[in-house]
C-alpha cells in the first residue's frame, strides 16, 4: 500500500466501556474501500497527554494521515484541537465567520426550547468551538463541532492529521468534506488504486481455507501482491482480498481455486450477505416466521432491511406449547408424542404458519438454547427448523449446535438463513424431507 494511515479514538467513556466504539471501525472501512491501508485503531482518554503520545506512536509508524474522532465539544475536557495545535507548533486563532455560524446552529437548536437568551459560557463555549490552529483548514460542522485537517509537518516528521468529531451521525455526515480538504486530499492522492472482493462461505472451516491458501501460494505466481483476510462468524467465513488493480488476474487465479475446492459452501462471490441473497428471492413472495428457541430473530434479520415491508408478512414466537398450538394449530398429541423439539413439530409450526398468514413460504425453528433442558437423545444445541411452501413439500432439518445459549440462539438464526437462501434458489437441489447435519 502506498498510503498509510492510524485512528486516534479520543474518549474516557469510551475508554472505560460506557459508550461502544463505532468510529473508529467506521472509518477504518471508509479509508480501507479508498485504497488507504489502516495500520492502527488506538483509544485513549481525555488526556492531553495521552492524545499526544498516542499521535506520537502513529507518526513514528510513518503513517500519511492520523485521523482522531472525539474532544471537539465546548467543555472543557474537550481537548482534540487544543493538544493537535499544541505538537504542531500552530498558535490558535478564532475564525470568526464559524464562530457566527455555530452560534447560528445554537440559537435554531436554543429556540425549540423556547429559549434563546445568549449567556457568558454559552459564547465561551461557541469560541472555542470556533478556535482554529494557524494553516489548518476548517470542516463544516454538521452538529455545532466543526472539524479540522491539519497539514504535515515534514519538519517535525508529522503526517496530515483530520480531526473529527465523536458523534457518529455527525462525523458520518462530515465524512465527504473531509476527504476533500486539501491536506486530506493531498495525501489521497498518492494512494494506489485499490480493489477489495470478498469470498462469502458457510460450512467452510478456517483450517480448511488456510490449507487451500497454502496451496495456492505454492502453485501461484504473484500470490504475495494479495492481501488475504479471514473473518469467521456464526458458521459464515468471510474471505477479504484486496489489491493493486494490476494484480486482479492474480485474485480472479485466487478465486477460481477456492471454488473448484469449496464450491459446495461458497454461497457468495460479489460481496452479498444471506440477507441480501434473501431479499432478491423474495422478490414477488411472502414470507412468515415461527419461531420458539430463536424467539424472534429471524423476523428481526428479515425485517431489518429497508423495504422488507414488501415481502415479510408477519411472525409468531411460540415459545409455550400452549401457543404452538393455539396460533400455529399443532396438534396436542404431536406436541405428546414427537416432544416440542422435532422436526414433526417444526414441519406443522412452519405449515400453520404458512396457513394463518397466508404466504407463499414459511420458516419455523424449535430447540434447546440451553443451559438446561436437554437430554441424552436430544441435548443442549439441538435445533429443528422447517420450511413450508406454498407450491411444494416442506423441507425440514435437525442440527446440533455448540455453545450457550446466545451462540445456539444466534448459529440457529444464521442456519435458518441460509435454508432459506438455499431453497429459494431457483436452482436449489433440497429434497423434501429429513435432512441431518453437524455444525461444529
Amino acid at each position: 500500500m502506498t498510503v498509510r494511515a492510524g485512528v486516534v479514538v479520543t474518549g474516557t467513556e469510551v475508554l472505560s466501556g460506557r459508550v461502544t466504539d463505532r468510529n473508529g471501525p467506521w472509518v477504518a472501512k471508509q479509508l480501507l474501500e479508498m485504497g488507504v491501508d489502516v495500520a492502527h485503531i488506538t483509544i485513549c482518554g481525555d488526556r492531553p497527554g495521552d492524545l499526544t503520545a498516542q499521535l506520537r506512536f502513529l507518526a513514528d509508524q510513518q503513517v500519511d494521515l492520523i485521523v482522531t474522532t472525539g474532544g471537539l465539544g465546548p467543555t472543557a475536557d474537550d481537548l482534540t484541537v487544543a493538544t493537535v495545535a499544541a505538537l504542531y507548533g500552530r498558535e490558535l486563532h478564532v475564525d470568526v465567520e464559524l464562530e457566527e455560524r455555530i452560534h447560528a446552529i445554537v440559537q435554531r437548536w436554543r429556540s425549540r426550547l423556547s429559549s434563546s437568551t445568549d449567556s457568558e459560557p454559552l459564547r465561551a463555549g461557541i469560541r472555542k468551538q470556533a478556535l482554529v490552529p494557524h494553516g489548518a483548514e476548517s470542516i463544516p460542522p454538521r452538529g455545532t463541532a466543526p472539524g479540522v485537517a491539519m497539514p504535515a509537518d515534514e519538519s517535525r516528521s508529522l503526517p496530515a492529521v483530520l480531526v473529527l468529531p465523536g458523534p457518529p451521525r455527525e462525523l458520518q455526515a462530515m465524512w465527504p468534506d473531509a476527504v476533500e480538504s486539501t491536506p486530506v486530499a493531498e495525501v489521497l492522492a498518492r494512494r494506489a488504486r485499490i480493489r477489495q472482493d470478498t469470498i462469502r462461505a458457510y460450512g467452510l472451516s478456517e483450517a480448511d481455507l488456510a490449507a487451500t491458501l497454502r496451496t495456492a501460494e505454492s502453485r501461484m505466481t504473484g500470490f504475495d501482491d494479495l492481501e488475504i483476510t479471514t473473518c469467521l462468524r456464526l458458521g459464515e467465513l468471510e474471505i477479504v482480498t484486496r489489491y493493486e488493480e494490476s494484480a486482479a488476474d492474480t485474485y480472479s487465479t485466487l478465486a477460481g481455486l477456492i471454488d473448484d475446492a469449496h464450491g459446495a459452501q461458497i454461497f457468495s462471490t460479489d460481496g452479498s450477505t444471506v440477507d441480501d441473497i434473501i431479499a432478491r428471492h423474495l422478490a414477488g413472495r411472502r414470507i412468515a416466521t415461527a419461531e420458539s428457541c430463536t424467539g424472534g430473530m429471524i423476523a428481526a434479520r428479515l425485517t431489518d432491511r429497508a423495504g422488507s415491508s414488501a415481502y415479510v408478512t408477519g411472525g409468531v414466537v411460540s415459545y409455550a406449547n400452549e401457543v404452538k398450538t393455539s396460533l400455529l394449530d399443532v396438534p396436542a398429541g404431536i406436541l405428546d408424542e414427537h416432544g416440542a423439539v422435532s422436526e414433526q413439530v417444526a414441519a406443522m409450526m412452519a405449515e400453520g404458519a404458512l396457513k394463518t398468514m397466508n404466504v407463499d413460504v414459511a420458516i419455523s425453528t424449535s430447540g434447546i438454547a440451553g443451559p438446561g433442558g436437554g437430554t441424552e437423545t436430544k441435548p443442549v444445541g439441538t435445533v429443528c427448523l422447517a420450511l413450508a411452501f406454498a407450491d411444494r413439500p416442506t423441507i425440514t432439518r435437525t442440527l446440533r449446535l455448540p455453545g450457550d445459549r446466545a451462540s445456539v440462539r444466534s448459529l440457529s438464526t444464521t442456519a435458518a438463513m441460509h435454508m432459506l437462501a438455499d431453497a429459494l434458489s431457483p436452482d436449489h437441489r433440497m429434497e423434501p424431507g429429513s435432512q441431518s447435519s453437524e455444525h461444529t
